[in-house]
């Protein structure tokens, strides 16, 4: 019997795990700038979490969360974001006693239970930031930014983000009959998700991408934001402005998720067909009270990027990612005193800071050399009994064909030596360019 992975995941390989490495290097240098610590939260959660923090007329909560009961015959639910997992941690782990804001990231998988599509997967992954402990509109402006940098330093372009301020519970909750008394004269013409959605939350009805067109006429949340609410948008927009991130205001934007106030932004990248929006976030000031319990609230910020999809603009867009770094060295055995001596000498070479491999199979010099050019060796070490003996080693540079002879203790050094001044002077020349 053979056995393949369930539908909605898959298998990252050689050849493509290095670009995940890319994405994910990216984003842990970017959060040493920013100053933001990693935060490893479980894979599954009490399903009321997330049904208190997502929001229970969310379609995630509704039709998309992994829940099952475990052998306690408790609910539980594979996360299918990262928000709510990690505020659980804050609270939880009393962290809020820190007078300073605390800055965390997470990245890693969550789950759906959706039509799997390009962009789209039942497992996926996520990298997002969270800013706990601020009502400042300057931290909103910086987590906006940040994403913004980090799709910039992958080499994406024309990249823009669409922002929005959902005002607070209270303003919503006036909007809402706005809202209604224009969606009902049409409510028969609106999908069926449109039309439950009006019953129970009118506002996730403005994220419809089937009837998006109907809605042009619609009336604007931003005309009921009050005065507080205003003054914290338009400070957000002015220090935009100032870091120089390209930015719409886009009245119809709600997120799907119930925890945001205030500002709601999305960010948006051309090349992966109608789905174009990679990312997105928001304040959720209440959510950390509505979590761990109202003494220990505190205002946040934060977003989530699906990598999934970067990955997918940064193939449609041609943008190239590292791959796997070249071998320095290959060490070939020919005889069995040598072979036996190429497993101290591998092991040597690694000490020495070089990438270094060698033939496990007992080939000859043909396919042992095949393997080399495979495996893309910059230098090939050939070593046979009678080289052994005379205490010397053949080394042949693989992109000139050049070979020369080396003492069996030396070469190692040489070889590192000789990386070490090609990395030198790499570092010089970037350098030189910057200037």
């Amino acid at each position: 019997m053979s056995f393949q992975k369930p539908k909605g995941t898959q298998d990252l390989l050689p050849g493509t795990v290095e670009k995940w490495q890319y994405l994910e290097e990216t984003a842990r240098n970017l959060t040493a700038l920013y100053r933001y610590q990693e935060v490893r939260t479980p894979i599954f959660e009490h399903t009321e979490l997330f049904e208190r923090g997502v929001g229970e007329t969310t379609d995630v909560v509704e039709k998309e969360m992994y829940t099952f009961e475990d052998k306690g015959k408790r609910s539980v639910t594979l996360r299918p974001e990262g928000t709510a997992g990690t505020v659980r941690a804050y609270t939880e782990n009393k962290l809020y006693a820190d007078p300073d804001v605390n800055k965390l990231y997470y990245i890693g998988p969550m789950f759906r239970y959706e039509r799997p599509q390009a962009g789209r997967m039942r497992q996926f992954h996520q990298f997002g930031i969270e800013a706990i402990g601020s009502t400042s509109p300057a931290l909103d402006a910086e987590v906006i930014t940040f994403g913004y940098e980090y799709c910039r330093k992958l080499g994406l372009t024309g990249v823009r983000v669409d922002v929005n301020s959902v005002g607070t519970p209270e303003i919503r909750a006036s909007f809402r009959e706005k809202l209604l008394a224009f969606l009902t004269p049409m409510r028969h013409e609106l999908c069926n998700d449109c039309q439950s959605r009006m019953d129970r939350n009118p506002l996730r009805v403005l994220d419809c991408k089937v009837d998006q067109h109907r809605f042009a006429d619609a009336p604007s949340l931003l005309d009921e934001l009050d005065e507080e609410c205003r003054t914290h948008f338009e400070q957000v927009l002015a220090y935009l402005d100032a870091m120089g991130v390209p930015y719409e205001v886009n009245p119809k934007l709600v997120r799907g998720l119930d925890y945001y106030t205030h500002t709601a932004f999305e960010y948006k990248a051309a090349g992966i067909g109608a789905i174009d929006t990679i990312g997105g976030g928001g304040r959720y000031n209440g959510l950390v009270g509505q979590i761990g319990g109202a003494e220990y609230d505190r205002p946040g910020v934060g977003l989530g990027l699906g990598l999934e999809r970067i990955l997918l603009v940064l193939e449609a867009q041609g943008v190239a990612t590292p791959e796997y770094p070249p071998l320095d060295l290959y060490l070939i055995g020919l005889g069995e005193r040598a072979e036996a001596e190429t497993v101290r000498l591998v092991h040597e070479a690694r000490s020495a800071g070089l990438t270094a491999d060698k033939d496990y199979q007992g080939r000859k010099m043909k396919p042992a050399m095949k393997s080399a050019d495979r495996l893309a060796a910059r230098e090939v070490a050939i070593l046979g009994d009678d080289e052994l003996d005379a205490g010397e080693i053949t080394i042949k540079t693989m992109a000139t064909g050049e070979q020369r002879k080396l003492p069996l203790g030396e070469f190692i050094r040489v070889l590192a030596e000789a990386k070490a001044k090609a990395a030198n002077r790499e570092q010089t020349e970037e350098g030189g360019q910057v200037q």
